[in-house]
C-alpha cells in the first residue's frame, strides 16, 4: 500500500500487546536506516544501557521493498551489546517481503519477556507464545521446529538467535531464515536479553501494484539490469568467494591473524575450489532474480561405514577469511565444518574467527594455555576450532565469557592487545590499508560496508588525507541512501539516483523521488547524532599496532597517514553530526528523540 506515513507495530513483550503507530517522516529519511533512528529517537534511550528491556530491537523497510527487484533487505537497529552504542545490522532472506507483505514499514520490540518466548506477527496476528523448550537450541533445530509450529506461505519468515544470543556473548547474531543473518554487533543477545527466541512473521496480507501499464515496463527494465546486463553475474557465478584470490594475489588477504597478507595455500580455500568441490546450489532473498547465496555441503558420517549425513552450510567470502585464512584453515570442507558450528551456535562468522585467531596467537605466545582456551588452538586445527566454537557460544569459563564480549576486552585483562585484530569490531577481511583501516575503524558499524574504503585503497596510491576523508564522507552518505531504500548493496550499480527517483515516481512517491539529494545526508547526519549520544567518541578509536605493521602491494603501512586520517575523518564525523538538522530542507529538529 502506497502512503506517505510509516505504518509501524510497537510490542511489549512485558504485556503481550502491541499497538499500530503512523510515523511522519517519509519523505524525509525513506525507510530502512532513516526510519530506524527516527523509531530509536522516538523509542529508544541514549541514557539507559543496552540491556535495559525497555530499549527497542527494531526492523524495518524501505518504500520500494516488494516492487522492485533487489529490494531485499530488512535493517535491524538496537544498542549494542557490543559496544553499548546505538548501531544498525543489515540482513536478507525474506523478512522484508514478509513484513511488506504484514502491511508494516517497521517493528518495534520492547520489554523482557517472563519466559524465553516465540513472538509471531502479522497483519492480523499478534502473539507471545511460551518456547522455553527452546532453551539452548542450536539455530538450525529451532527453525525445523518453528516452521512446524508456524505454517505459512513462501512469505512467512523466521528469525532466531542460537545459544550464543541467549548467553549474552556480544558476538551473538540472528540468523534469518537460515542462510542470512543480522550479523555484527550482537544483535543476537540484543534479542537474547528479551528473552525472545525467535520471531516469525507471517506476510499473510497482499498489496496492490500501480495500475496501468508504465509500473510493468519500469520493472522490466530493472529486472533486465539484474539479470542481463551483466552487472551481477559476478555474484551469481563464484560470488564474493571470487574476491580470495584476488586479495591474496596484491598481499590484501589476511592469513593467520594478520601474521601475513598472501600465502600460496590459497588454492585449497579459493572461490573457485569452493565451486569446483563444495558448491550445491544457489539460492536467493525473496524478491531477487540473482541467487547471489552459495550453499556448499559437507558431510559427516554416521552410524555404519558408508552412511553419511550431508549438511548445507552457505559461504561467501566473509565467512571464509574469517574461518579459513585468519585461522591458518587450508582446506575448503574444514571451513565448511567450522562455519556449520558458528551457525548453529548463532556466532557472528567474523568477529567469532578472528577472536580466535588472536587466541592462537595468545597461546602462541604463551599469554594464555589451556586452562583460559579448554581446547588446544593451532593455526590449521579444524577440530580444535569447532570446540573452541562451541565453548565461546556457550561462555564455558570466564576466559571465552570476557572474549565473547570482544578480543579487546580479554587482550585487555590477559594481555596481547597489540596483535588484536579489531577496528572498533573484529576487522573484515580487507588488509588493502590506511583508508580501509580508517573507514572500519571510525565507521558507523565498524563494517567494511559503510564505505568503499577497501576499493578507495586500490585505486588510489597517494596519501591525500583531505581526499580520502571527502570520499568517505561522500560515500557513506550515498550508502545512507541505498539502506534507507532498502536497496542490497550488491545493486548499486543499478540503482543509481536517477533510476531511484524513478522508481518512486512510479510507485506515486512524486515528494519522496524530488528529495533524494538531500535524504542520504539527513540520515548520514541523524544516525552519527544518535550514535554520539549513546557514547561513541569519534576519531578516538584505538587501532592496534598490527595494523601499523603490514606490508602489502603497495608497501608498508605508513603509520603517521594512518594516525592522521584516522583523526581527520573523526573530526569530519563530530561536524557532520553538529549540523543543525533545522536546515530548510530537513524538516528535522535538531534531537534525534524527537518524533520525526
Amino acid at each position: 500500500m502506497i502512503r506517505e506515513y510509516f505504518r509501524v507495530l510497537v510490542v511489549d513483550l512485558a504485556r503481550g500487546r502491541g499497538r499500530i503507530e503512523e510515523i511522519d517522516g517519509r519523505d524525509r529519511v525513506a525507510g530502512g536506516s532513516g526510519l530506524a533512528a527516527l523509531l530509536f529517537g522516538k523509542y529508544g534511550s541514549t541514557d539507559l544501557p543496552w540491556d535495559d528491556p525497555g530499549q527497542p530491537l527494531i526492523f524495518t523497510i524501505g518504500p520500494l521493498t516488494g516492487y522492485f527487484p533487489l529490494m531485499s533487505k530488512t535493517v535491524c537497529a538496537f544498542r549494542s551489546p557490543y559496544l553499548d552504542q546505538y548501531t544498525e545490522s543489515h540482513a536478507g532472506g525474506r523478512s522484508a517481503l514478509a513484513l511488506r507483505f504484514a502491511d508494516l514499514d517497521g517493528l518495534v520490540v520492547t520489554g523482557r519477556a517472563p519466559a524465553l518466548s516465540c513472538l509471531v506477527v502479522g497483519s492480523r496476528t499478534l502473539a507471545v507464545e511460551d518456547v522455553h523448550f527452546m532453551a539452548a537450541m542450536d539455530v538450525l533445530e529451532s527453525g525445523k521446529l518453528l516452521r512446524s509450529m508456524f505454517g505459512g506461505s513462501g512469505h512467512r519468515s523466521i528469525l532466531r538467535i542460537g545459544p550464543a544470543g541467549e548467553q549474552g556473548v556480544a558476538m551473538a547474531g540472528i540468523n534469518a531464515d537460515t542462510y542470512r543473518h543480522f550479523g555484527r554487533l550482537g544483535g543476537g543477545a540484543a534479542m537474547g536479553v528479551k528473552n525472545l527466541k525467535a520471531i516469525v512473521i507471517l506476510g499473510d496480507a497482499v498489496f496492490k501494484l500501480p495500475p496501468g501499464r508504465e509500473y510493468a515496463v519500469l520493472f522490466s527494465r530493472v529486472y533486465d539490469l539484474a539479470t542481463s546486463s551483466g552487472m551481477m553475474t559476478k555474484y551469481h557465478n563464484l560470488g564474493t568467494a571470487a574476491n580470495l584470490g584476488t586479495l591474496n594475489g596484491i598481499r590484501a588477504l589476511p592469513w593467520r591473524n594478520l601474521q601475513a597478507t598472501s600465502d600460496p595455500a590459497i588454492s585449497g580455500v579459493s572461490g573457485e575450489r569452493f565451486a569446483g568441490e563444495a558448491l550445491l546450489r544457489n539460492s536467493a532473498c525473496s524478491g531477487c532474480p540473482v541467487g547471489c547465496i552459495h550453499v556448499g555441503f559437507v558431510r559427516e558420517q554416521f552410524m555404519a561405514a558408508h552412511r553419511y549425513l550431508f549438511k548445507q552450510v552457505a559461504y561467501d567470502y566473509e565467512p571464509i577469511f574469517a574461518l579459513g585464512t585468519m585461522l591458518g584453515i587450508t582446506e575448503t570442507f574444514a571451513v565448511l565444518d567450522i562455519l556449520d558450528v558458528v551457525e548453529r551456535m548463532g556466532l557472528d562468522a567474523m568477529s567469532a574467527g578472528v577472536a580466535l585467531a588472536w587466541a592462537t596467537e595468545a597461546t602462541e605466545k604463551g599469554i594464555i594455555g589451556e586452562d583460559e582456551t579448554i581446547v588446544s588452538l593451532r593455526f590449521g586445527d579444524r577440530d580444535g576450532y569447532c570446540r573452541a566454537m562451541r565453548a565461546l557460544a556457550g561462555a564455558e569459563n570466564g576466559f571465552y565469557r570476557l572474549l565473547g564480549q570482544g578480543t579487546l576486552k580479554a587482550a585487555e585483562a590477559y594481555g596481547g592487545s597489540e596483535f588484536a585484530c579489531v577496528l572498533g569490531q573484529e576487522m573484515a577481511g580487507y588488509a588493502t590499508g590506511e583508508v580501509f583501516f580508517t573507514s572500519q575503524a571510525e565507521g558507523f558499524r565498524h563494517s567494511h560496508l559503510d564505505s568503499g574504503g577497501y576499493s578507495y585503497d586500490q585505486q588510489h596510491a597517494e596519501r591525500d588525507v583531505e581526499a580520502a576523508v571527502e570520499f568517505l564522507v561522500r560515500d557513506e552518505a550515498d550508502r545512507c541512501l541505498l539502506t534507507s531504500m532498502v536497496s542490497c548493496l550488491f545493486a548499486r550499480a543499478i540503482y543509481k539516483r536517477e533510476l531511484l527517483a524513478e522508481c518512486l515516481q512510479g510507485l506515486g512517491y512524486a515528494d519522496l523521488a524530488a528529495a533524494l539529494d538531500r535524504v542520504g545526508p539527513r540520515v548520514q547526519r541523524l544516525r552519527w547524532q544518535l550514535r554520539i549520544r549513546t557514547g561513541f567518541r569519534p576519531g578516538t578509536v584505538a587501532i592496534p599496532r598490527r595494523f601499523f605493521r603490514l606490508e602489502n602491494w603497495k608497501g608498508a603501512i605508513e603509520p603517521a597517514y594512518l594516525e592522521e586520517l584516522k583523526i581527520a575523518y573523526g573530526r569530519a564525523i563530530r561536524e557532520l553530526a553538529a549540523e543543525q538538522a533545522t536546515q530548510p530542507d530537513s524538516g528535522m529538529t535538531s534531537s534525534p528523540d524527537s518524533e520525526d
